[in-house]
C-alpha cells in the first residue's frame, strides 16, 4: 500500500524497471568483513541466491495470475480478510479506528465474509485498467486539477455547481408501473445537463445518449399535501424492483404517510450504457465520477424543484451507499431540505479506490499521480467534506454496519464527524445488511417520522 512498492504489469510479473537491473553488469563482490558476517543478510551470502530468489518470485506471481482469472480461486482470498476482521474485533476491541467495537455473533462473521467475497470476486483482470489507461487518465486528472484551480473551484467548490433551470409539470411525461405490489408513476425529463466546455472527460461524458434523458419513480398519496422524500439508490440499482426494497419504500410510504420521489441516478436502470447499471459512474475513468455526482446534484434539484411545485410541506433526503454520497453533498448544495438520512454511505471515493485496488493497480495509480493527490484535489469539488451541512443538526442521521466491507466503517464515521456527530445507528451486519435490520428500520421510523409529523419546515 505504500508509495515505495514497484508497479506489476499483467504481462510483465518482474516490470522494466526489474528487467533494466538485470541488464546491467554487476560489480566484483567485495571481501566479507566481520561486520557483514555479523549482519542478518550479508551480500556475499545473498548476491548468489538472487537468481534463483527472483525465479520463485516469478513463478509466484505467476501462479497468482492464473488464479485471479478464476472468480472460485478469488473467492478464497475472503476467508483470511474475514479472520483479519474478527482477529481486530477481539484483540483490539475495534473493527476500525474510532469505531466502537460489535457484539461478534457467526452471524455477523458470514455477512464480513459475504462482503470480501464480493469484492474479490469482482476484481476480475478482464476489467483491470491497460498500461495506456494510466497515461491517458493521469494526462486527464492533471488537465483538470490546472482547469480547477485556474477557475478556483477547488477553493471556493460551491462555485462548480450551477443552479439548475426548475423543472414544471408541462416538461413531464407520466407513465405507470407495478413493482412488488405497488402502483407508481414513471416520470421522465430532458436533463439539460452538460460538462462546461473544454472541462476534461467532458465529451465522454456528453456521449452518453441515454443519460441524456432523467427519470424518477413517484409514489403519492390522494388528498391532501404529504410531506415529500427524495429517495437516492446505491450502485447498480436504479430500477423500481431493486429501489423499492433497498430504499424502505414500504416503511417511507405505506407507514410514514410520505409521498416519495425516486430519481435514477446518471448511467443507471433506464439511463445505463451498458449492461451492468452505474458500471461507467465508478470507473478507472476518474473524472466520470467527478460528472456523475455533478449531474446527480443537478437532476435531483430539478425534481426537488417540481416536488415543491405540489404544494410539499417538507421535502427530506435518503440515500444509501452511493446514494448517501449523493444526498450528503445535496444537502450542503440545496436550500431548505428539511431531514437527511446517509445509510451505509460512502464519504470519499479517492480513499476508497485506494482501499479497494488490487496492489498493483494502486501502486501504479500513485507512479502515475492518479492516487496520492491529483484525484483527491479534483475530488474536492463534489466532496460532501467541502461543504457545511444545511439541514440542521438534529434533523441528520447516519446508519452504518459494523461488518461493511464495501464502504467501510471509515467512510460513515468519518462523515459524522464532518456533520457535527449527529445520531448514528450501528447495526451488526455487512453492506447490504441493513435491510433485514430491525434496528435501522427503527431508525428511520423515528428520524423520518419526525419530519414527516412536521406541519411546516424548520424556521419556516
Amino acid at each position: 500500500m505504500g508509495h515505495g512498492i514497484p508497479a506489476i504489469e499483467e504481462d510483465d510479473p518482474e516490470g522494466p524497471a526489474q528487467a533494466h537491473r538485470r541488464s546491467r553488469p554487476t560489480a566484483p563482490l567485495a571481501e566479507p568483513t566481520s561486520r557483514d558476517i555479523g549482519g542478518l543478510q550479508p551480500d556475499w551470502l545473498w548476491s548468489p541466491l538472487k537468481p534463483c530468489a527472483r525465479l520463485v518470485t516469478s513463478q509466484y506471481r505467476n501462479l497468482f495470475k492464473i488464479l485471479d482469472r478464476r472468480s472460485l480461486a478469488r473467492a478464497t482470498k475472503a476467508v483470511p480478510r474475514t479472520l483479519g476482521f474478527v482477529g481486530r474485533a477481539l484483540l483490539s476491541g475495534e473493527v476500525d479506528e474510532w469505531v466502537p467495537r460489535p457484539s461478534l455473533t457467526l452471524g455477523l462473521a458470514a455477512q464480513v465474509a459475504l462482503d470480501e467475497v464480493l469484492l474479490a470476486v469482482a476484481m476480475t483482470p478482464n476489467r483491470f485498467p491497460l498500461r495506456a489507461d494510466y497515461h491517458r487518465v493521469s494526462d486527464e486528472l492533471a488537465a483538470a486539477r490546472t482547469m480547477f484551480r485556474r477557475r478556483r473551484w477547488i477553493a471556493q467548490p460551491a462555485k462548480y455547481h450551477r443552479t439548475p433551470p426548475p423543472l414544471h409539470d408541462v416538461d413531464l411525461t407520466r407513465s405507470r408501473g407495478w413493482s412488488l405490489g405497488t402502483r407508481y408513476e414513471r416520470i421522465t425529463f430532458d436533463s439539460g445537463f452538460t460538462p462546461r466546455p473544454g472541462e476534461p472527460g467532458g465529451d465522454r461524458w456528453a456521449a452518453f445518449r441515454p443519460n441524456h434523458t432523467a427519470a424518477a419513480s413517484i409514489l403519492r398519496h390522494p388528498g391532501e399535501p404529504r410531506p415529500w422524500v427524495v429517495g437516492i439508490h446505491g450502485f447498480c440499482m436504479g430500477f423500481p424492483v431493486t429501489d423499492f426494497r433497498g430504499l424502505h419504500v414500504d416503511l417511507l410510504h405505506r407507514d410514514l404517510g410520505f409521498n416519495v420521489a425516486m430519481p435514477v441516478l446518471p448511467l443507471h436502470g433506464s439511463r445505463r450504457v451498458t449492461p451492468i447499471s452505474g458500471e461507467p459512474f465508478l470507473s478507472f475513468d476518474l473524472m466520470n465520477a467527478v460528472h456523475g455526482m455533478t449531474q446527480s446534484i443537478w437532476d435531483i434539484r430539478r425534481l426537488i424543484s417540481w416536488i415543491r411545485e405540489q404544494d410539499a410541506p417538507s421535502v427530506s433526503v435518503y440515500g444509501v451507499s452511493l446514494g448517501a454520497y449523493v444526498a450528503s453533498l445535496l444537502i450542503g448544495i440545496e436550500d431548505g431540505l428539511d431531514a437527511v438520512v446517509a445509510g451505509i454511505p460512502v464519504s470519499d471515493f479517492p480513499a476508497l479506490f485506494h482501499a479497494h485496488s488490487p496492489h498493483h493497480i494502486r501502486a501504479r495509480s500513485i507512479e502515475h499521480n492518479i492516487l496520492g493527490g491529483t484525484a483527491e484535489e479534483i475530488y474536492t469539488v463534489v466532496s460532501p467534506f467541502s461543504f457545511t451541512p444545511k439541514t440542521t443538526l438534529e434533523r441528520r442521521f447516519v446508519f452504518a454496519g459494523y461488518g461493511d466491507r464495501l464502504s467501510t466503517p471509515r467512510q460513515a464515521q468519518r462523515l459524522w464527524a464532518h456533520w457535527d456527530e449527529p445520531e448514528i445507528c450501528w447495526y451488526s451486519g455487512d453492506h447490504v445488511g441493513y435491510l433485514w435490520s430491525r434496528q435501522v428500520r427503527e431508525f428511520l421510523r423515528e428520524g423520518l417520522g419526525a419530519a414527516a409529523r412536521m406541519p411546516h419546515p424548520p424556521g419556516a
